[in-house]
């Protein structure tokens, strides 16, 4: 004897099935929503004109540093012997080494007590000395470093060292230059950190506000550090419980579609 189905109550099943399956596509879609919310930057940010205050800080040299000294005069046959390269343990660097003591060794005007100036506070002093010990008349002195660098690292899609050689950059900017952040990323807890005369300092920062326009943290410096850490989606995805959502829900949907068709 066939059993049969009455159509009342097939009609009932279809479309209590298609009432569900739909609940749980929009809960999927709202979560999506939400996502795309937490993976994009400045959510708050409208047409706005932000007065940045802080203009890039002109870094303050330290151990370690490494310096381009160039000078440049009237007279180039005497400039040139201050354009040699620097010795450090008798090894020939292309550039001026700040040693453990905050010193480099200039050609004629010896040993110079660099660190703790800025580059300015630097040139402006070579710049006098020559001019004082009647050494050359009206030197052009120019300073640069040779190793400012940033590091990016964390949830970015190429983490990497980063050589500066303008000596300026804005952390959206290094962000770039790392390929920017992957859809992991936790976005409003970015982690900057920086040293400065040997002490480390740490720093949170939101990408999703409008905040960094008006922030010191806007422009980094030299030998910072950006750490981009994984947001709770990352975490639940080391296990499988996502995939076998989607993999339910596609199943699902596919029953949704089959329903319909009768």
């Amino acid at each position: 004897m066939k059993t049969s189905i009455s159509p009342i109550n097939f009609h009932n099943t279809k479309s209590y099935l298609l009432k569900i399956s739909m609940l749980l596509i929009v809960a999927l879609q709202l979560t999506s929503c939400g996502s795309a919310k937490k993976s994009s930057y400045f959510n708050e940010v409208g047409n706005n004109t932000f007065a940045s205050y802080y203009e890039p800080l002109e870094p303050i040299l330290q151990k370690n540093d490494l310096l381009s000294i160039n000078i440049t005069s009237l007279n180039a046959e005497v400039t040139e012997m201050f354009n040699i390269a620097n010795n450090v343990g008798g090894i020939q660097t292309p550039g001026y080494l700040i040693d453990q003591d905050g010193f480099i060794r200039f050609p004629v005007l010896g040993k110079i007590a660099v660190a703790g100036l800025t580059k300015k506070e630097l040139r402006e002093y070579i710049r006098e000395e020559l001019i004082s010990k009647r050494l050359l008349m009206e030197p052009i002195v120019d300073i640069r470093f040779m190793n400012f660098k940033v590091s990016v690292l964390g949830e970015v899609n190429q983490p990497a060292v980063f050589t500066i050689p303008n000596e300026k950059v804005t952390l959206l900017e290094a962000l770039g230059m790392a390929g920017d952040m992957t859809i992991y990323a936790q976005r409003n807890n970015v982690l900057l950190i920086s040293e400065e005369d040997g002490i480390k300092s740490t720093r949170r920062i939101d990408l999703t506000s409008d905040e960094l326009f008006t922030s010191p943290n806007y422009y980094l410096r030299p030998n910072d550090i950006v750490y981009v850490q994984p947001n709770d989606r990352k975490v639940r995805n080391t296990s499988n419980a996502t995939q076998w959502f989607s993999v339910i829900l596609g199943s699902l949907s596919l029953a949704v579609i089959s329903i319909a068709s009768f």
